[in-house]
């Protein structure tokens, strides 16, 4: 279960956790006094609830991505990559349904400021992650092992053009 070597992907989704926290944090704070001013407590509740609850869905999936890297290198990676990563989805799928049959109806909850506040923190998440993937430098082929000798390319064996009379066989006297 160890990694041969970082993935390129790994600093890039750890950034987005990161600047996604931030931004949840400011977009709770944000939405809570907006939902304070429009509803009272019931608004205040119900955004803080929507930003907590997008937040934590587009959490569950970067961080399902960065557990299943760690089994990269290994010969069942891509299985586990893709079975973890959808047991987060239908993870959240099921704690989504769940949430909204135990908050429908709450006195709690004004429901406008609750989905307003979800929907600004599902866009405010895509921007983070446009940010932050426009600003990471990744070459377009990555983690890739490439030979040790540059000049070798695909070449089998030690020298091919000399047992064909090519070039590096030339040795100064006219080929017949």
């Amino acid at each position: 279960m160890t990694t041969p070597s970082p993935l390129s992907s790994t600093p890039i989704l750890r950034t987005v956790l990161i600047w996604g926290g931030i931004v949840t944090g400011g977009l709770a704070i944000v939405g809570g006094l907006i939902g304070f001013l429009v509803a009272g407590t019931t608004g205040l509740w119900s955004a803080l609830v929507g930003v907590l609850v997008a937040a934590a869905f587009l959490g569950i999936t970067v961080a399902s991505i960065l557990i299943a890297n760690r089994w990269y290198g290994d010969a069942l990676y891509v299985p586990l990559f893709f079975g973890i990563v959808l047991g987060g989805w239908i993870l959240k799928f099921i704690v989504f349904i769940v949430l909204l049959l135990v908050l429908r109806g709450q006195p709690w909850i004004d429901p406008m400021v609750f989905f307003l506040a979800v929907v600004v923190s599902v866009l405010a998440s895509l921007a983070v992650d446009v940010v932050v993937l426009l600003r990471m430098r990744v070459p377009h082929v990555s983690d890739v092992t490439l030979p040790t000798d540059p000049d070798a390319g695909d070449r089998r064996d030690a020298a091919p053009d000399a047992e064909r009379g090519g070039p590096a066989a030339d040795s100064g006297t006219p080929q017949v």
